[in-house]
């Protein structure tokens, strides 16, 4: 039941990116547009790129946590012995993690921090720059907690769209 409910998780952040990305070339063509042919470019547009750009990127982090898509010492494991490797998989998991629980604690702080302020093209909180990294760090966690039981279970956690 958690690894459906980390799959779905992940699905969606895949889908809400898939859906940034479009977002974020229309607010680049927008911003295109208005310089060269309308001779007015919207200031707007440039903000929301960038603000977009933090959102796709965080759902992509989290995703590739899940899906053991980011960097990691495969080809050294593969020759350690069988206890070694187990032992060094479960210290990985952990430490991304951490590394997760920082990322939210973190981040969350930060977002709270300058919510009183405002982006003054978008019209915004400025805590909001900062919300996709809180949110990407519960999800590592998550993720990181469905490899760890897995690992405990002798089995590997299948990728999203498996």
């Amino acid at each position: 039941m958690y690894t459906r409910l980390c799959r779905t998780l992940a699905r969606s952040c895949m889908w809400l990116g898939i859906l940034g990305l479009v977002a974020l070339i229309c607010a680049v063509s927008w911003q295109v547009f208005g310089r060269y042919v309308m001779n007015n470019t919207p200031t707007w547009a440039e903000s929301l790129a960038l603000l977009l750009v933090l959102y796709v990127t965080m759902f992509g982090t989290a995703v590739g946590v899940r899906d053991a898509g980011h960097i990691g010492l495969e080809s050294l494991l593969v020759l350690a012995p069988e206890a070694l490797r187990l032992k060094m998989e479960y210290l990985i998991h952990f430490l991304v993690l951490l590394f997760g629980a920082a990322m939210a604690y973190n981040c969350a702080f930060l977002a709270e921090s300058v919510w009183s302020y405002r982006l003054p093209t978008l019209w915004i909180s400025e805590g909001w720059k900062y919300v996709p990294a809180a949110f990407a760090g519960v999800l590592i966690v998550m993720f990181s907690i469905e490899h760890l039981i897995a690992l405990a279970q002798g089995r590997e956690v299948e990728p999203s769209w498996g």
